[in-house]
C-alpha cells in the first residue's frame, strides 16, 4: 500500500449505549459514563485524550437513559451566569470549556447488540475515512500516552490498529487476545489472529485488546456480514480477526503495546483505585487525601 495515500484520521467513535448493570443501582438513573473519577466523570476523560490526540471530531454511540451525557458537553448558561453573579471565574471556565472541547455528534444504537454493532452505527458519519474508537470503560492515563502512538503506526503500515496489554494469563478469559509476530518495529507488532475471551489453556498469548482502536473503514462491510457471537451480540474483536486474516478484506492488523498506566472503570473495585489514585496525585487535594490513606492503612486496617 502506498504510504502517501494514507488521509489524516479526524474522527473518534466512543460508544456509550452500555447499561452498565455491574454499578447497579447507581447506574439505574445514571449513565455509568457520568459516573465521577475526583470531579469529571469518567466520558470526559475520554474525549480530552481524544482532543489531546488532535482528533475534534466525535461521535457518542448512546441509547435510552444517556441525556445527561448530551446535556454535559452542552452549555449550561444559568449555571454559567450563577457561577458569574458569584464571581467564581475558575470553575465558570471549567464549565465553559467542556462545550468547547470537541464537535461532539450522538446517534442512539436502538437496542444492545454488541461493540461491533455500535461501531457500526457509525458508518455514515464516518464514510471512507480510517477512524478511531475508544472505549469510556479504559482510561488511559494522560502522560502516558496511546492514541497517538496507534494512530502514527496506523499511517505507516495501513490497515488498523488496536492497543494490546499484557495481562496476568489467568485473566485472559475476560478480554480479546492476539497471536502476534515481530515487526522490526520497537513496540509494535502484526497481528495474525484473535480469539475473543479464550479459556486459559487456549489463549494466543497474554496479549489483550484494550478499548482503544484504529480502524481501516473496510470494518463496516466485514460488520455487516458479522454473525452474532457470544450472548447474541456482534462483536467488533470477530471483524477485525477477518482482517487480520483476510488482509485483501481490509488488513493488515497491527497491535501497538501499551505498558503504561490504565485504569479499568467497568470493574467497581479498579474503579474505586482509579478514583483514588487520580484524585491522591492532585496538587489541590493530594496531599491531604495521602495523609488520611496513610493514617488509615496504619489504623484502621493494622491487624
Amino acid at each position: 500500500m502506498d504510504k502517501s495515500s494514507h488521509t489524516s484520521i479526524s474522527k473518534a467513535v466512543i460508544p456509550a449505549a452500555g447499561l452498565g448493570t455491574r454499578f447497579l443501582p447507581v447506574t439505574k438513573a445514571t449513565p455509568k459514563e457520568m459516573l465521577p473519577i475526583v470531579d469529571k466523570p469518567a466520558i470526559q476523560y475520554v474525549v480530552e485524550e481524544v482532543v489531546a490526540a488532535g482528533l475534534r471530531d466525535v461521535l457518542m454511540i448512546t441509547g435510552r437513559n444517556k441525556r445527561p451525557v448530551e446535556d454535559h458537553f452542552d452549555r449550561n448558561y444559568e449555571l454559567e451566569e450563577a457561577l458569574r453573579t458569584k464571581g467564581d471565574m475558575e470553575r465558570l471556565e471549567a464549565v465553559r470549556s467542556i462545550a468547547g472541547l470537541a464537535r461532539v455528534h450522538y446517534v442512539r444504537q436502538g437496542e444492545p447488540r454488541g461493540l461491533g454493532h455500535a461501531v457500526l452505527c457509525a458508518e455514515e458519519h464516518v464514510g471512507g475515512q480510517r477512524f478511531a474508537v475508544l472505549l469510556g470503560d479504559d482510561l488511559i492515563d494522560p502522560r502516558d500516552p496511546l492514541l497517538v502512538p496507534m494512530i502514527e503506526a496506523q499511517q505507516q503500515l495501513g490497515g488498523s490498529v488496536v492497543a494490546l496489554m499484557e495481562v496476568d494469563p489467568s485473566q485472559v478469559s475476560l478480554y480479546g487476545c492476539a497471536a502476534v509476530k515481530p515487526t522490526g518495529q520497537d513496540g509494535v507488532v502484526a497481528v495474525v489472529d484473535l480469539v475473543e475471551k479464550p479459556a486459559p489453556q487456549n489463549a494466543p498469548s497474554n496479549l489483550a485488546i484494550i478499548g482503544r482502536y484504529v480502524l481501516d473503514p473496510a470494518v463496516f462491510e466485514i460488520l455487516h456480514h458479522t454473525p452474532p457471537g457470544r450472548g447474541g451480540e456482534i462483536q467488533l474483536t470477530d471483524a477485525i480477526r477477518e482482517m487480520a486474516t483476510h488482509e485483501s478484506v481490509g488488513g493488515p492488523v497491527h497491535g501497538v503495546l501499551f505498558s503504561g498506566r490504565r485504569y479499568d472503570t467497568g470493574d467497581r473495585s479498579d474503579y474505586l483505585k482509579a478514583s483514588i489514585r487520580l484524585a491522591s496525585e492532585r496538587e489541590d487535594i493530594g496531599p491531604d487525601l495521602r495523609g488520611w490513606l496513610r493514617s488509615f492503612v496504619a489504623n484502621e486496617l493494622a491487624p
